[in-house]
């Protein structure tokens, strides 16, 4: 993993400004020979300045040493250096002063100016001292040579470093641009990948969910028939033998629908693929697939149908009915078939609701209605307050079965509305839209 663009720049290790102490010592030495090319060159400029020979010395030494501030100020580095051309000095600071500027980050304009500056003085001293040699006989060419001599060596002073200086700054500039945009591309990616995380975690909850619901629709409502059945037959086993024997009937078919639906979830759980399966863990995606189908075939025995539908609505209050609780079922509207999760949802809505029943309100008269509207389709469970001789079978309750029911109901667009009654009973409403 590369590193951000902070990390990218440069720490100041070095002394004063520099960056490193390489780069301290790098220009440390250009300004040690420049200063000392400044001497050098000092002493003819005094013997012609008329002045002593000392103080061209110092000076050529000063102006050479002012190299040393190329990388803090490149513009008074080459200020410096048109300044002291008519002394024939500073060659060696003109070259390296234009690659600084240049090199820089300064606006392109103040780059032009400065190196127009220093081709016209470069250009007038050398025109001027071509002139002097040629007129001392020291040089014997044509007029031509003025001239030529003039631009050729202002040009080859002031374009060469002033050239290089722009590539080496364009290419500085392109590769932080390239490491921006890798850093920025990389931030990208690890928030792309923490957002596809909290997503697969958000999938995980969901799957969670969705297993905890339907193994609580398959199970609850017959595990609940089996509670009631068992304390019935508890109730009549000495009085009406023959009603015992068909509440124990009863019961055993319960028990072996809710193990076998109980053995189609779990068992994805622990199936595979052959050896690939053992090795690697089966997706939650997979289990709660399985649970669903599972929960769609709650309703048929043998497996073949495409889940509960409300046709099968008579059969669920009849096993209730089987069980003691006195229902009373009305259907509005015309019936008419609809999308298989909405037939699925009303019939556990309607299910989950005697279940509660069952838990809550043992023995209390029970009434649902269902409503097939235009657009919609409705259902209603409502109890009545439970006699107070009735008996309880003492069902435990995880809460989880109105949260169940509110979430599928809600998941199709529909609204899920339950609570007490008035009279004291309790009453489940649910409305889901036909399509």
């Amino acid at each position: 993993m590369t590193t951000t663009g902070e990390d990218h720049a440069p720490a100041l290790t070095g002394p004063w400004w520099w960056a490193r102490w390489r780069s301290a010592v790098l220009d440390g030495s250009l300004a040690f020979v420049s200063a000392l090319e400044c001497a050098v060159e000092g002493i003819p400029f005094a013997r012609d300045a008329g002045i002593p020979v000392a103080a061209g010395v110092v000076f050529g030494v000063l102006a050479g040493s002012v190299l040393v501030i190329r990388r803090k100020w490149p513009i008074a580095v080459v200020l410096v250096s048109i300044a002291i051309t008519p002394a024939q000095m500073g060659f060696l600071m003109a070259i390296v002063g234009l690659y600084t500027l240049a090199a820089s980050e300064l606006p392109r304009r103040i780059i032009a100016s400065l190196a127009g500056m220093s081709l016209v003085g470069t250009l007038i001293v050398t025109f001027v001292r071509v002139r002097q040699d040629m007129a001392s006989g020291d040089v014997e060419l044509g007029d031509w040579f003025v001239p030529f001599a003039s631009i050729s060596a202002s040009l080859g002073v002031t374009a060469p470093p002033l050239l290089l200086g722009l590539y080496v700054g364009a290419r500085r500039r392109l590769m932080e641009s390239l490491r921006e945009r890798a850093d920025s591309l990389e931030r990208e990616l690890q928030l792309l990948a923490e957002r596809a995380e909290e997503r697969a975690e958000w999938a995980r909850n969901e799957e969670r969910t969705r297993i905890a619901r339907e193994m609580h629709d398959v199970v609850a409502h017959r595990v609940s028939l089996m509670v009631v059945h068992a304390a019935a037959l508890q109730a009549v086993a000495r009085k009406d033998p023959e009603k015992a024997v068909r509440n124990a009937a009863l019961v055993g078919d319960m028990g072996r629908q809710a193990l076998t639906e109980l053995r189609e979830m779990l068992g994805v759980l622990r199936s595979g693929d052959g050896i690939r399966g053992r090795e690697r863990a089966v997706p939650l995606a997979a289990v709660g697939a399985a649970a669903a189908a599972a929960a769609s075939r709650a309703a048929d025995e043998d497996g073949t149908g495409e889940g509960p539908c409300l046709s099968e609505l008579d059969e669920l209050i009849g096993q209730s009915a089987a069980a003691g609780m006195a229902v009373d079922f009305s259907v509005e509207g015309e019936s008419r078939p609809y999308a298989p999760e909405v037939e699925q949802t009303a019939y556990r809505v309607v299910q989950e609701a005697l279940t509660n029943v069952h838990k809550h309100a043992a023995g209390a008269k029970t009434h649902v209605r269902l409503a097939h509207r235009m657009s919609e389709i409705a259902m209603q469970v409502e109890n009545e307050p439970p006699p107070e001789a009735a008996s309880s079978a003492r069902l435990p309750s995880g809460g989880n079965g109105l949260v169940g029911m509110k979430e599928r109901v809600s998941a199709l667009g529909g609204v899920f509305v339950s609570g007490p009654t008035d009279a004291g009973g309790f009453r489940v409403s649910a409305v889901i839209p036909a399509s």
